[in-house]
């Protein structure tokens, strides 16, 4: 591995499952865990050495992200042009997922009172409480 990538590695349990639901189940033959953890190496590896050329494509370009442009282009000049379909297919997929994901929502939009429902509630309470605190200060 590249220096400075000893603390980067993948799930291990989420490999296993990955290579568990591809490889054929085989009476008798099971994935070794060096196997396994080479598997993860490797991975970790390539992901590195596509980042890395996909940051400099980036840099060329003065851009301060990385897009599926720079990883398209990344693939392809490291000799690897096979991918970019399914990587930018699963791009799209998530991009998708990331719109029809439900949205997160706040206590304020969660408690179903107006703003300025709000807004009178709490100047009711800071003036309960400048009461209280003048009632014990007089």
């Amino acid at each position: 591995m590249s220096p400075g990538t000893d603390d980067l590695s993948l799930p291990k349990a989420t490999v296993q499952k990955i290579v568990t639901e591809i490889l054929q189940p085989s009476p008798g033959v099971s994935f070794a865990r060096d196997a396994r953890d080479l598997l993860i190496d490797c991975c970790v590896e390539f992901i590195t050495l596509i980042s890395s050329e996909a940051n400099e494509i980036a840099e060329k370009e003065a851009k301060k992200t990385i897009g599926t442009e720079h990883i398209d282009k990344a693939l392809r000049e490291l000799g690897f042009p096979e991918y970019v379909n399914e990587v930018l297919a699963s791009a799209g997929e998530h991009k998708e997922a990331l719109k029809t994901r439900e949205k997160k929502t706040n206590k304020l939009d969660q408690c179903g009172l107006s703003e300025a429902e709000l807004l009178r509630q709490q100047e009711e309470l800071f003036k309960s409480a400048n009461e209280k605190y003048n009632q014990g200060h007089a």
